[in-house]
Parts: structure tokens; sequence; C-alpha cells
């Protein structure tokens, strides 16, 4: 299968989390949860490309106009980004009427033709501003579509979308996930891609009892605890995860990309080196590109303290 996230050196990459995105959108945090010095240290790992989420409410006024100091600042850190040889994806975390997470309160997304002319604005001007930079720059559509009965219309809204891209960004990356909150099982209920430069994307957090285990946004896992050792997770494990999203890349003459996969920081730092390690061992085996959630804090940060004991190990597992 042609790979062509890894010809443009989008093969391994770190999410940075909770920057633009999930936050308190403060101009201190905006200002300084990431600074030069981080890109800096990205690439020292030896990644080749940041994963960088976006909520709307950076890039868009109250009445839906555009603000342009968030596109200045998605400027600076693609700049930043290439300064250090590393390539940036811009993934739109949220957009108006829609997020992955209920507390977020947004709604009516999929309903409305009112908050879906927003999107495609927003993605022509984000397009307009970051097009010229194809080279470097990726875009990814929306974060983690949820329901399965989104998903005839979200088909529709992608296509849509993306031949509005194209006016301005002709050859550019788009990335494109699918229901279950980007779940690689629903991959297979994505549309054929636009062309020839879109690619199927996916988010990995399987088995969810270990990587969640302790989540306090996961009702079910908030007081549960595994060890690696208590449950099946090995690389046919997630073969057969990714058998049907595989085939249908395949079919579509097009690759996976897993925009998202990490372990909660409730897991021992050891624990998940191992499932790391086994993961990373089925990705190289089928080529499959991937950015690691997440850089800092956001409940899994590699660059953490508590990770210094075995970042060195798991490095070689990105």
């Amino acid at each position: 299968m042609k790979n062509i996230m890894q010809e443009r050196n989008f093969y391994r990459g770190v999410n940075l989390g909770g920057w633009f995105s999930q936050c308190d959108y403060s101009k201190e945090r905006l200002d300084h949860f990431i600074v030069e010095a981080d890109f800096e240290k990205i690439a020292s790992w030896g990644l080749d490309h940041v994963r960088i989420p976006v909520d709307y409410n950076i890039l868009e006024n109250k009445d839906g106009g555009f603000d342009q100091s968030g596109f200045d600042r998605i400027e600076a850190a693609v700049g930043l980004a290439k300064k250090y040889g590393l390539n940036a994806i811009i993934d739109l975390h949220k957009t108006a009427g829609f997020s992955f997470d209920e507390g977020e309160a947004e709604s009516g997304f999929f309903e409305s033709a009112k908050y879906q002319e927003r999107f495609f604005a927003l993605w022509e001007e984000l397009a307009r501003q970051f097009g010229k930079n194809a080279g470097h720059v990726a875009f990814e559509l929306l974060n983690e579509v949820t329901e399965q009965r989104f998903c005839e219309q979200w088909n529709r809204i992608c296509e849509q979308c993306i031949a509005r891209i194209r006016k301005y960004a002709p050859d550019t990356l788009i990335l494109v996930g699918s229901y279950w909150n980007n779940s690689a099982e629903a991959v297979k209920d994505l549309a054929a891609p636009y062309d020839d430069k879109v690619v199927y994307n996916f988010h990995c957090y399987s088995p969810l009892e270990f990587t969640h285990q302790g989540a306090y946004w996961v009702k079910e896992l908030t007081d549960k605890s595994f060890s690696f050792e208590e449950l099946d997770i090995t690389p046919a494990y997630f073969e057969k995860l990714l058998t049907e999203a595989l085939q249908k890349a395949a079919d579509n003459g097009t690759c996976l990309y897993c925009g998202e996969y990490g372990v909660i920081d409730r897991v021992a730092p050891e624990d998940a080196v191992k499932w790391f390690r086994v993961i990373h061992s089925v990705f190289e085996k089928y080529g499959i590109s991937r950015a690691a959630w997440s850089y800092k804090e956001m409940d899994f940060g590699i660059s953490d303290s508590r990770m210094d004991g075995v970042r060195e190990e798991l490095l070689q597992y990105l």
C-alpha cells in the first residue's frame, strides 16, 4: 500500500494537545503552554511531525467571523515546526455545533446547514492561509465524530468541504476519520477518498480498560486498575482490530494514519512502554503513520517527569 504520509514525512509524530484546544483559552495558556524549546525537544526525539489540535473559537469570533490572531498563532507554530525540521498537521478539534466532548455543550452540527457552512468557510480560510505550505502542513477535517448515525451526513460534508479546500490547497494532504471517535472499526464506512491526497484517519486507545483505566471521564473505568499482564495485548490483537481498515484503505488506494494513541498517566510507566512496544510493532509491519497522544500533560504526557525513567526506551516505540 502506498503511504503518502510517510513519503511526505508525516510518519512518526506527537500531539500538542491542550495548547489551542481543550484548555481555558487564556493568553497565558496560548502563549506559554508550548514554546520553542518544546519543538526543539520533539525534533531531538527523532520525530518528524506534530499534530496541532485547534478549536474553532481560537479562529472565530462569537459571531462566526474570523479572528486573525488565531491564524497567526498557527502560523507561528508551523514556523517553529519548520525551523526544527518538523511538519505539522492542523487538526480542527472542535467546530461550531460539534465536539467529541459532551462537556463542551456543542450540538446541532450534523442537522444545521448554517453550522456546516461555517465549517466549510473556516476550512476555506485555513486552506487559503496554509495551502501554500503543502510540503509541510496537512489538514485534519474534524476530530472524532461520535455517533454512527452521523456517518452518511459526515461523508457528504467531507466531500463538500474538500472540494472547497481544493480551490486554495490542491496538493495538501487531508485526513478524514470516521464515527465512534475515529474508531478503526468504523473506517470501513467512510466514502472513497475525494482524491489521491486524502488519507483515512483513526485513533487507537485499545483496549480502553488498559489505556483509560482510572479516567474520570469514563464512568465505568473510574475506579478500575489493570496491569499489562492481565489483558491479552498482543500484536495479533491489534492486527485483528485493524484488518478491515487496512483492507478499506488498500481497496481505495490510500493509507491509514493513527492520529492519536497513548496510555493514561494512571498506568505504571513500565507498563505503558509495554503497550507502546506492541502497537509499534504493528504500525511498523503495516507502515502506518502516527502521532502519539500527547506531548505534555493532558493525562497522557510523554514529556512529563513521571516518564523520565522510561522515556529513552519509549521513544524507540513512537
